[in-house]
């Protein structure tokens, strides 16, 4: 049987009370609130909480936050989210979240692939969708090389760098073997 989370560099895994610290740091960073629409930090008390509420079914809470794990030495390197899942559209938004120290080091495009064939392949999803800062190439090369296709532009989307950002909607539709995802400019 496919291993759905398990690729060659990374392993996604759900999240564990010793995640804590690395996710403290990580909601906690400014340059993070800016594409995720938090404005305030988090306490370890309210991600204590949510660490131990959490279902991790996205059928329940209707998000799925995994870690992203070395697979080598089970290091965390960052996180990965499915938020917005919609079950009778069959869709959800992807966020991911590498620690500014370990990238650069094919994570990031590892735990995305994974993530995908988990949701299009195992749970069924019909499509998955990103929202991404025109500015942030590096997202926008990364979701293109997992096969999200450009399906349209958000005027004015977020505020940044005290001005206001246009962001890139981003999708991956299931395939069907009558069909293929259609490359949109």
């Amino acid at each position: 049987m496919k291993s759905y989370l398990t690729g060659r560099q990374v392993c996604l895994r759900a999240m564990e009370p010793e995640d804590l610290a690395i996710l403290y740091e990580i909601e906690n960073d400014p340059a993070m609130w800016e594409v995720s629409s938090f404005t305030v930090p988090y306490s370890r008390y309210a991600l204590k909480q949510y660490i131990s509420l959490s279902q991790n079914d996205v059928f329940s809470d209707k998000q799925l936050r995994l870690m992203i794990a070395d697979r080598a030495d089970r290091r965390v390197v960052g996180t990965i989210d499915i938020t917005d899942f919609v079950p009778l559209h069959g869709r959800g938004a992807v966020g991911i979240a590498v620690l500014a120290r370990e990238q650069g080091k094919g994570y990031a495009a590892e735990a995305l692939q994974l993530l995908c064939e988990y949701a299009l392949g195992f749970l069924r999803f019909r499509q998955l969708y990103a929202h991404i800062p025109v500015s942030n190439e590096a997202s926008l090369r990364l979701f293109s090389k997992a096969g999200f296709v450009r399906c349209g532009l958000l005027r004015e989307w977020i505020y940044r760098e005290n001005r206001f950002e246009d962001t890139v909607l981003m999708q991956l539709l299931a395939e069907t073997p009558s069909e293929s995802n259609p490359q949109i400019s």
